[in-house]
């Protein structure tokens, strides 16, 4: 496990209760002495317990790490993704090693899902997969989640499934990586949406919300991901779970942005990164590349970089009309088979 923040450290504990030897490797030797000593995340996880046969090492702390590993699991911020990959290959990871993603979020400077940013350096989609869902660290640890393991090839993601299973978590397997993370992403860029909107009203924060979530999904269907991604666990699921949390980073720095902080100063505020803030900028770049139209999306983007007033997004969020067109062909198609529907009723 690469990355002992709070999600990576519940993950570690969690493949120690399903009997897999894991060893969590943190950022600095300091870190790594500390939890180990401790037996405990005192600054990310306080309170959880880390199991004596979970191995504490510090990453890049003597070579060939990753030697003997059948799996690696990334749990680092996206941002830090690229840095990550670069240890795995100055290492030398095995050919037959699996890496899977636990990170929400795009990889800079061009809004990369992580898979993808992974499949490129591993040189194929065989061995790589991601974790999404709804899953707070600390309560996964104490009472449960709802993952989702996605890759594209189904034994690799049916296999990491059935270790969460073993520890306890509820984890379904999923054929479409790339759109449980973009799912993810939007599940943040809406929690900040809604937040930055809810103060005009739950209508509007309920429309941003939404309006988010469609750019991203169209985003989603230029790499091949479907829909029902977005309306499971990985998207929905995961979007309740962040509305609902009292200390949700991503709602939190959304209702700073509408209190007039600006964009930079909302970590410091928080006393934590809020994913949100570099995740939107990164989607409004990408679903420009791919040719989407998402006005809301790039409008909050120029929101978090001060770059778009607030009384202005909430005029785009309440006013925005999505066009008639987008369902007037399905529409037409659903009256005639219902006409067709009544004439052989007629006939008989």
């Amino acid at each position: 496990m690469v990355g002992a923040g709070s999600f990576g450290t519940a993950v570690a504990v969690l493949l120690e209760r399903a009997g897999v030897r894991t060893t969590l490797l943190c950022r600095t030797a300091e870190q790594a002495e500390r939890i180990g000593s401790e037996r405990e995340n005192a600054r990310y996880l306080p309170g959880v317990e880390i199991p004596e046969r979970l191995k504490v090492r510090a990453l890049g702390a003597r070579e060939q790490q990753f030697a003997r590993a059948d799996l690696v699991l990334l749990a680092v911020p996206s941002a830090g993704l690229r840095a990550a990959i670069d240890e795995l290959l100055r290492q030398a990871l095995p050919r037959g090693t699996l890496v899977v993603s636990l990170a929400k979020g795009l990889v800079p400077p061009d809004g990369t899902p992580p898979t993808v940013a992974l499949e490129r350096a591993l040189g194929g989609p065989e061995r790589v997969g991601c974790v999404g869902g709804p899953a707070h660290a600390r309560e996964m640890v104490t009472a449960g989640a709802g993952l989702v393991c996605a890759a594209r090839d189904p034994a690799l993601a049916e296999s990491v499934a059935r270790v969460f299973q073993r520890a306890g978590v509820v984890c379904e397997s999923s054929d479409d990586p790339v759109g449980v993370e973009l799912a993810g992403c939007a599940k943040n860029a809406a929690a900040l949406a809604a937040g930055a909107t809810e103060s005009q009203g739950l209508n509007a924060a309920g429309i941003a919300a939404a309006d988010i979530f469609g750019e991203v999904m169209a985003l989603a269907a230029t790499y091949g991901s479907r829909s029902r991604t977005f309306l499971g666990r990985a998207g929905i699921g995961d979007l309740v779970a962040t509305a609902l949390a009292p200390e949700s980073r991503n709602r939190s720095a959304g209702e700073l942005l509408a209190a007039g902080v600006p964009g930079a100063e909302i970590p410091a505020r928080l006393g934590q990164a809020a994913e949100a803030l570099e995740t939107v900028p990164l989607l409004a770049r990408a679903i420009e590349r791919a040719g989407v139209e998402a006005p809301i999306t790039s409008a909050l983007a120029r929101l978090i970089a001060g770059e778009l007033p607030l009384e202005e997004w909430v005029a785009l969020v309440r006013a925005r009309q999505p066009e008639p067109d987008r369902f007037r062909g399905r529409l037409s198609e659903w009256l005639s088979r219902a006409r067709a529907r009544r004439r052989r009723r007629g006939r008989t």
